[in-house]
Parts: C-alpha cells; sequence; structure tokens
C-alpha cells in the first residue's frame, strides 16, 4: 500500500535480480530468500521471508541493503560518520 502510489505514477524502483537463493520450510508454507540486485544504486541486497497464506504468497520480512566495496569503506565511514553517530545518540536516549 506504502509504494503503490509511486507505481501509479510511474516513479518507482527499478530491481532486476542478477542472482536468487530461495530455501523453503518442509511443508511448503514458508521461504527464505536471498538475492543480488541491479538497481540505480549499483549493486544491493534483498532477502526475506514470505509465508503461503490462501495459496498466495505473502512478505513476512524484507530487507534491502546497498553494498560498500571494502577498498572504499574507510571512505564511505566518513562521509556517513556525523549523520549517523546523530541517529545513535538519539536511539542510546530512548
Amino acid at each position: 500500500a506504502w509504494a503503490k502510489p509511486f507505481f501509479d505514477k510511474g516513479k518507482a524502483w527499478n530491481f532486476t535480480s542478477l542472482k536468487r537463493s530461495i530455501t523453503f520450510s518442509k511443508d511448503g508454507t514458508y521461504a527464505w530468500f536471498d538475492e543480488i540486485l541491479g538497481t540505480q544504486m549499483k549493486i544491493c541486497r534483498g532477502s526475506g521471508v514470505l509465508e503461503k497464506i490462501g495459496g498466495k504468497w505473502k512478505i513476512r520480512q524484507y530487507v534491502l541493503s546497498t553494498t560498500v566495496p571494502n577498498d572504499v569503506i574507510d571512505e564511505v565511514v566518513k562521509i556517513k560518520t556525523p549523520i549517523e553517530d546523530a541517529l545513535i545518540s538519539e536511539l542510546k536516549k530512548k
């Protein structure tokens, strides 16, 4: 429901699965997946859990992560430190 207005306007994400691994529960009602995606952010990883309800698969959990190559991680940490230090401070207060 949250993303539908973006898709309706034609301004949604365009992710292409480059590699996907799916594991099913023994009874076939759950599936866990991990995928490498080609996106406008370059390579991302998606992972999640699906549950089959009434013959249809429903997303129970989904995680999208950007990737950072090891040889540039120090540069990325420098950029995100001021932003995330403030967030860490706020989260510790709760």
